[in-house]
């Protein structure tokens, strides 16, 4: 029996004064609505009426969501994949660059199919992956025999042993964010590093595609940061905000998705200029990115 989470309160800093700023649809799997609403405090915005965490697999079952199913079907996924190569390659250096180790713990949550877990792997590091997705851990397998664990492993796992947790889009479906952030606290090392890149809604694109703006992917994105509710985190967890991180391709990618949304068609010339748009006024503040890296330092 499918259970509903109406938040009464803000789910990022439990203030009141909270508010319904967007309807929006969930364009990949079962085009119903949700509310989108808007914590004035701490500024985060939130799904709305949202499936608990039993009930919630039926909305991620789709070929379309490439995290999970790894498909290369279709334009706006065949440059996903391309892309990801050189991403991945740039998480390994910025991981490197901020631990100031070339080896070390790593823990991934939400490591879908495997791609960054092995090229970490590759490179040296011990790595553990956690995924919840079914599909995603049977692909994991059968590409690079991973076996992933199921993300509440987490709870289990001991204090103080990573120099590196991962989440690349994934605080933004978790269910249980105190108790996620808590535990990131007591399993990094003194000097460890949490690294958190979620979309960013006051993002240039995301104020201009609104509603139909691709990452407010609802009801799976269950949170829409914004920089001052990841500080806001951050400092009620003890970790410091170290480093901002730009993720360039995303305001590329989302604008594709969002203008098929939008417009019912992929207009690739339309999503590049928008896209170079959002990514010139993120030229002189890196906190308008599409997506942004957050590098949290423990303290």
């Amino acid at each position: 029996m499918s259970v509903i989470i109406h938040q009464t309160s803000c789910p990022c800093c439990n203030g009141f004064d909270i508010q319904e700023v967007l309807l929006v649809q969930d364009y990949t799997v079962s085009k119903e609505t949700f509310p989108v609403w808007q914590c004035n405090s701490c500024s985060i915005r939130f799904t709305q009426d949202i499936p608990d965490e039993n009930s919630i697999s039926p909305y991620y079952k789709s070929v379309d969501y490439i995290s999970h199913s790894d498909t290369n079907e279709g334009i706006i996924n065949k440059l996903y994949h391309t892309i990801r190569k050189f991403t991945l390659k740039s998480k390994r250096a910025l991981i490197e660059q901020q631990t100031k180790i070339k080896k070390g713990n790593l823990l991934d949550i939400g490591a879908g199919t495997g791609a960054f877990v092995n090229v970490m792997q590759d490179a040296g590091w011990q790595v553990k992956g956690l995924e919840s997705d079914e599909t995603a851990r049977k692909i994991a397998f059968q590409k690079f025999n991973y076996n992933f664990q199921l993300a509440n492993t987490l709870y289990n796992l001991e204090k103080e042993q990573y120099d590196a947790i991962t989440l690349w889009h994934v605080l933004e479906h978790v269910h249980d964010l105190h108790g996620y952030m808590q535990k990131f606290y007591e399993l990094l090392k003194p000097n460890g590093k949490l690294f958190i890149a979620v979309p960013n809604y006051t993002s240039a694109d995301a104020i201009m595609y609104k509603k139909y703006w691709a990452a407010y992917d609802v009801p799976r994105h269950l949170y829409h940061f914004s920089p001052n509710s990841i500080d806001f985190l951050a400092k009620k967890y003890n970790f410091l905000i170290t480093a901002y991180k730009a993720m360039w391709f995303d305001s590329f990618y989302i604008s594709m998705l969002s203008e098929k949304y939008q417009t019912g068609q992929e207009n690739f010339l339309m999503a590049v200029i928008n896209g170079c748009i959002s990514n010139f006024k993120t030229l002189f503040d890196v906190k308008r990115c599409s997506s942004i890296i957050y590098v949290l330092q423990k303290i």
